[in-house]
């Protein structure tokens, strides 16, 4: 298993829907605290799939889209707005284990805890030094 620590990398939440709803789910979990940015569709122009929510994410973390990675639950809205955005790569953790497999992410996972094994162990993306 690849070793690695929050602090090592950059994280950013995209959510979809509408803006208040939205952020009133992330304060109720207290969920900034765990993310460089947070993005929610309805204070912008876009939501997923649309690659500029992603580029704007990337935009924020000040980093390259190659460097980065998606890793979602939803292939028709992460996955495939990951792949159009030309992120470095996408995680898919699906909801149910039964669901239709596919070949559109980069890798899946069935829990989060599962995604150090998947972490490219590439400089690349890891955070930048300051």
């Amino acid at each position: 298993m690849n070793e690695w620590h929050r602090e090592d990398y950059l994280l950013g939440l995209i959510t979809n829907g509408p803006s208040r709803a939205q952020w009133e789910k992330i304060q109720r979990l207290d969920l900034e605290k765990y993310f460089d940015c947070v993005l929610v569709s309805g204070d912008h122009p876009w939501e997923k799939p649309d690659q500029n929510i992603f580029l704007e994410a990337c935009k924020l973390l000040n980093v390259e889209a190659r460097t980065c990675i998606m890793v979602g639950d939803k292939l028709e809205t992460d996955i495939k707005g990951g792949k159009d955005a030309e992120l470095g790569g996408t995680v898919w953790i699906p909801l149910q284990y039964d669901e239709m497999v596919s070949d559109l992410p980069d890798f899946k996972i069935q829990k989060v805890t599962e995604l150090p094994e998947v972490l490219p162990n590439s400089p690349k993306l890891k955070k930048r030094a300051a």
